[in-house]
């Protein structure tokens, strides 16, 4: 589950294992395992006391293993490695992009969660994503389920990081951005003026509500590779930096299958 090339960009953001004294404790378990059966809890969905014995490490140590490295941020840094790799081959597309968001329902309630306007007020969260031309996702951010999308647009292409190019300055801003209805606001339009972005954004009342739009529908597509990581389809965690992990998570496994093609 956790291939050479993709240890490899791990190890880049991993912090070093702390250094035991001679001759006490127990043997650290090895932090490629931990990351495959990590791994496996994100792409199968199960709950950590699942886990099954043959990763040859306790739930509990895996389930420590998570926190540390998600209050360390090495979710996010490895997220961050993978579109660097990819502008390296000039893969990002910058030509076009679009926003989306898909509503999560939270079980155990949490940080960042609201009541969700589409799951009868009970509490939950968004993932929010801007995509490529292609589908790769190079911002992810949560929020609560009641946070208008059009407030989390801002703060989504602010967090855009800077991309390498194959040739010239690394790149964090698109030409184009695409969005649904639900950015049809004067804020937005407003502010992506401001940063040179053409606004491709639906218009109320005008665009019909049944289709995706012509070029919407990529994002649509990476949405369900999202879905792809069985742990996204709700939120069990109450913390909600543990949250952002397993989205983080799913972002990388997304770019990291390009890498490998």
């Amino acid at each position: 589950m956790v291939p050479d090339e993709l240890w490899e960009l791990f190890q880049r953001v991993v912090p070093p294992a702390p250094t035991r004294p001679q001759g006490g404790g127990r043997r650290r378990v090895d932090d490629r395992v931990i990351l495959a059966a990590i791994v496996y809890v994100a792409t199968t969905g199960c709950a950590w006391r699942q886990l099954p014995p043959v990763f040859g490490a306790s739930w509990q140590t895996v389930n420590r293993r998570f926190a540390e490295w998600s209050a360390a941020r090495v979710w996010a840094e490895l997220y961050r490695e993978m579109p660097d790799e990819l502008g390296a081959r000039g893969e990002p597309d910058w030509s076009r992009c679009a926003i989306d968001s898909v509503s999560v329902r939270a079980v155990k309630g949490g940080d960042l969660t609201g009541p969700g306007p589409v799951d009868r007020g009970k509490p939950g969260s968004k993932i929010h994503l801007i995509t490529e031309r292609t589908g790769l996702p190079i911002a992810v951010a949560i929020s609560a389920a009641d946070t208008h999308d059009s407030l989390a647009l801002e703060p989504l292409v602010r967090s855009i990081p800077p991309i390498r190019s194959r040739r010239g300055p690394r790149r964090r801003r698109p030409a184009e951005l695409h969005g649904d209805k639900g950015y049809d606001h004067p804020r937005p339009r407003t502010f992506l003026r401001s940063r040179g972005i053409i606004s491709r954004i639906a218009r109320r009342g005008v665009e019909s509500s049944h289709r995706p739009g012509r070029h919407r529908w990529v994002i649509e597509r990476t949405v369900s590779w999202l879905s792809g990581c069985r742990r996204l389809h709700r939120r069990y965690e109450r913390r909600a930096e543990h949250f952002a992990s397993f989205v983080a998570i799913a972002a990388a496994l997304i770019c990291y299958r390009r890498l490998t093609k």
